[in-house]
């Protein structure tokens, strides 16, 4: 996995901080959508038997719609507000990755209004398709 940024600089860009990041590289972004990656690791603490569990993959696509943010004020060289989930829906699980799997997370923007935005998640190995979901989530007004 080839990051378009640092590791330092995407964990500066996301609210999250270790051991919580559930994010490690930044691969693609637009206006309109981001792509990340991770790799599963045994100390994540989201792994149960062995797998990175359903609530880390909707972490992993929450973090990823965080940095689409961070990264787009980072850009405008302005400070980025701190965004919360607001609704997760049609949420669905093919499998849960295991350990040392690298996956890939790429985020849609549906639609953003008044520092609310909706977004289409897709968590992939390969070209398997492992979950997919819809979140919206707010920022904080400044």
């Amino acid at each position: 996995m080839e990051s378009i940024i640092s590791f330092d600089l995407l964990k500066k860009l996301l609210p999250q901080k270790n051991p919580f990041v559930m994010v490690s590289h930044l691969l693609e972004y637009s206006e309109d959508a981001i792509t990340t990656g991770m790799i599963v690791e045994e100390e994540n603490l989201f792994i149960e038997g062995g797998c990175f569990n359903e609530s880390g993959m909707i972490e992993n696509i929450a973090q990823t719609t965080a940095l689409h943010t961070g990264y787009d004020f980072y850009l405008r060289k302005e400070k980025a507000p701190i965004g919360y989930i607001g609704t997760i829906s049609n949420v669905i699980v093919n499998r849960l990755p295991k350990l040392n799997e690298k996956i890939t997370t790429k985020v849609e923007i549906i639609k953003e209004f008044m520092g609310v935005t909706m977004v289409h998640g897709s968590i992939y190995v390969g070209d398997e398709v492992l979950m997919t979901a819809k979140m919206k989530t707010f920022l904080e007004s400044q």
